[in-house]
């Protein structure tokens, strides 16, 4: 089998449907995806024509509900072989992919459910669908829902709309058989490939329409940056309601054709990375920095090892920037750095690179900024970390480095393809094939977007060089470590309907979560000091854990209804009020979020030290 990096792809591959049938063809027996089994407690593997054989099974089940072109499917599943067989059937019929997050709380996903207008619901099981149906918001559209795991024998056969067990719906994998209506149902490059929810402003998700040009835009654009190749394996963990897993977790491991292993969980992410290996893995900047912090933990216990591991640092950064051509600051003789590597790699460098697998020659770091100390302690260990950039709204890769190419003070340099260049306040606008059609059913929101054809990213930067340098946001719209984007206002706004709270700013930028802090109303705090006989009076009560657990109670009651991971985990308890005066509020009583963020740096920082 040739394993070559599979830069292009055919001319006749235009859809992502024909994508997959062009992989299963060309390399039917080679291994397409690995997943861990509960029954056996052991790996199995798919090659690609038993994936295609899959697929056809659920395209024929999806066929006979005979639903029109463009019809919404929503899928929740975790990351596995059915979420890739209903992604797949949806798409060969020319319906449309609605991902869901498989953690997401039910209101939210009952949300989308209704704006949506999906026609089916697939989803792991009768009990989380009875979660959302809960929620008694009308799903007027929704026929029907199927759950992978058997649905309980006390379920009605009334209901509506009816619950169906997997493998009742599914065709015998003996009697599956393409129909001339599934052939005459592919979809055209201009028809939707998904509608994918992200944040936004008004705190409602809101629907990314992307076509098939789109995503085969940016899935071609990223195997010629990348060059995976078909003998290697990529580690999936992230969700595949992210655009970002999506493109370059998903659809372009089938362009590879490499395997893809699903992890069993994040929990249990560590354990795989060992046990897979993975030669590729896209993440998240969280990953990273669990490891680093793991790392400096275990350093802090022995100096000679940080002494060790500080020198394989610096040593480490000056080989990679001498491989790159970037400067370097603090100078050593090359020749005392290659010998010095001698003795750190193994000692150093190697048992660091095992808590990956060993393997990796490419680690993507995608959906929010890596910390440059983090950044250079790996990349000098000889972690091949690449940044890139992007959105739901753009497929979502704008610009990216290449192991060859790499600068991680940068995201790297352009698509192919993809055209940027800097508007007003410095704000980063994108023209390109992989920009979305728009969002669904807000045609003035879309029209916002964008500016004489281009896209407006609402983010600042500078490019220099060829290559783009991320400078801040324009929009209050705050990015987690995990790539979650959360409207702050939204929440501020939730968490002062109680009395308790005066004012409240929430923060989590480059975060693992969002917290808050918060003013406390004086008669209110008083009546809860008493309750918790605490002394109102006293600064140290408003630091007691009793009193930090009963406000977080309440602010969690409170934000129930938003994204499980726009919910506040931790809150700093103040009766300082600001003001104009005190600058953290403007003339119109606003909040200043950047001076609200240094004068309260300390205690936000101790916030994620618990």
């Amino acid at each position: 089998m040739n394993t070559a990096p599979q830069r292009t792809l055919p001319a006749s591959v235009r859809t992502l449907p024909q994508l997959f049938a062009w992989r299963v063809a060309t390399t039917p027996r080679a291994e397409a995806y690995r997943q861990f089994n509960l029954e056996t407690s052991s790996w199995v593997s798919t090659s690609w024509a038993e994936a295609g054989e899959r697929v056809a099974r659920w395209t024929e089940a999806l066929a006979r509900l005979d639903l029109p072109r463009g019809a919404r499917i929503a899928i929740l599943l975790p990351n596995g072989l059915d979420a890739v067989c209903i992604d797949q059937a949806t798409l060969a019929l020319a319906c449309v992919p609605v991902p869901l997050h498989a953690l997401d709380n039910p209101a939210s996903i009952a949300y989308i459910l209704s704006d949506s207008d999906a026609v089916l619901l697939v989803t792991t099981s009768d009990t989380q669908w009875q979660a959302i149906a809960s929620v008694q918001l009308p799903l007027p559209a929704l026929r029907l829902v199927v759950v992978t795991q058997p649905a309980p024998s006390t379920a009605p056969e009334s209901s509506t709309p009816p619950v169906r067990a997997l493998h009742e719906w599914l065709p015998a994998a003996d009697t599956a058989q393409t129909t001339d209506a599934m052939r005459h149902a592919a979809p055209a490059e201009q028809d939707l490939a998904g509608l994918v929810y992200t944040s936004g402003t008004t705190g409602k998700p809101k629907g990314v329409m992307l076509t098939h040009a789109n995503v085969m835009s940016n899935v071609t654009a990223t195997l010629a940056r990348v060059a995976p190749s078909a003998h290697d394996v990529l580690l999936s963990f992230l969700p595949l309601s992210h655009t970002f897993e999506r493109t370059a977790g998903y659809y372009l491991p089938i362009a590879a054709g490499c395997c893809v292993a699903f992890a069993r969980s994040v929990a249990l992410l560590a354990e795989d990375l060992k046990t897979v290996r993975p030669t590729i893995l896209i993440s998240v900047p969280r990953v990273y920095e669990r490891v680093h912090s793991k790392l400096q933990e275990m350093l802090a216990t022995s100096k000679l090892k940080s002494q060790l591991f500080a020198w394989a640092e610096a040593v480490g950064w000056r080989r990679f920037c001498r491989q790159q051509g970037l400067p370097i600051e603090h100078g050593g003789l090359q020749l005392l750095d290659r010998l010095a590597w001698r003795l750190l790699e193994p000692l150093v460098a190697r048992p660091m690179l095992a808590r990956f697998g060993g393997r990796l020659r490419v680690a993507v770091s995608g959906g929010a900024p890596l910390s440059q100390p983090v950044a250079h302690c790996f990349l000098g260990l000889g972690l091949p970390i690449v940044q890139g950039y992007g959105m739901t709204e753009t497929s979502p890769i704008v610009a990216a480095n290449a192991p060859q190419d790499n600068d991680p003070a940068t995201v790297g340099r352009p698509l192919a393809g993809v055209e940027v260049r800097i508007g007003d306040n410095l704000e980063l606008q994108v023209r390109g094939p992989n920009v979305m059609r728009g969002y669904w059913k807000r045609e003035e929101e879309t029209a916002r977007a964008f500016r004489d054809g281009w896209f407006c990213t609402g983010d600042q930067a500078a490019i220099e060089n060829g290559r783009i340098r991320i400078l801040g946001r324009l929009k209050e719209i705050i990015v987690t470590s995990t790539g979650e984007k959360i409207a702050p206002a939204d929440l501020e706004l939730a968490i002062s309907a109680d009395p308790l709270f005066e004012q409240a700013y929430v923060f989590g930028d480059n975060r693992p979560f969002i917290a808050c802090i918060v003013v406390l109303n004086r008669a209110e705090w008083e009546r809860l000091a008493q309750s918790l006989q605490l002394d109102a009076a006293l600064p140290a009560s408003l630091a007691d854990s009793t009193a930090r657990e009963a406000a977080l109670a309440r602010i969690k009651s409170l934000t129930h209804h938003f994204p499980y991971y726009a919910q506040p985990r931790a809150v700093w308890l103040t009766r300082e009020a600001w003001t104009p005066e005190n600058t953290l509020m403007t003339p119109t009583l606003k909040i200043k979020r950047n001076n609200l963020a240094a004068h309260f740096a300390t205690q936000m920082a101790a916030l994620y030290q618990r």
